[in-house]
């Protein structure tokens, strides 16, 4: 486990590799789980105020979903997440024609009528961040693929030689920003060596 300002960092992060491959598991973390995407607090304004835009991506379903349970609720477990269509799919979430779960707010965001991307547990899935019980200043930020579904993943990271923290540069940079990016990736040279 390495250390960079308040965050505790697994090593499987900078050791572990992993490359979605859509095409095998067909964005299943988008439907496979106990509740919806964890949001952080900042993230239930972006709903709110982009709901309108975000709209008219959406299944009926979803939209029905929303309208009934609201643009995010409240797990006692998780803390807040986006709801659900019936403890499955996201109420977010879309298949394409090849039936791979798309989010409809990152849709909206690539046609650039958001500047949010989407809930950043979503950008960084497989990382997971959990804060400390005991320090509310301190994460802890641990790889947790899910053991069937990315298991495809798994090996194509392994094809391909990617390591995690290199696969989610994009999303760890959006989280922590480019200084800390910069020390991860520092630090998992040292651990090469």
């Amino acid at each position: 486990m390495i250390a960079i300002d308040n965050k505790l960092i697994s090593d499987s992060v900078l050791e572990a590799q992993f490359v979605c491959d859509l095409n095998k598991c067909k964005g299943g973390c988008c439907e496979d789980g106990d509740a919806g995407a964890p949001l952080e607090i900042e993230e239930l304004n972006e709903l709110i105020s982009n709901y309108e835009v975000i709209k008219p991506y959406l299944t009926p379903e979803g939209i029905k979903a929303i309208e009934k349970q609201g643009k995010y609720i409240y797990d006692t477990e998780f803390g807040w997440v986006t709801p659900t269509v019936n403890s499955g799919i996201c109420a977010y979430g879309i298949r394409d024609e090849k039936g791979i779960i798309k989010c409809g707010i990152e849709q909206a965001y690539y046609d650039g009528k958001l500047k949010w991307k989407k809930p950043i547990s979503c950008h960084l899935f497989p990382i997971r961040i959990q804060k400390s019980q005991q320090d509310e200043d301190l994460e802890y930020v641990n790889y947790e693929p899910r053991q069937d579904l990315c298991k495809a993943a798994c090996k194509l990271g392994k094809q391909l030689k990617v390591p995690v923290y290199i696969f989610l540069k994009e999303a760890i940079i959006r989280k922590y920003g480019e200084e800390f990016y910069e020390a991860l990736a520092a630090s998992a040279e040292v651990v090469k060596k």
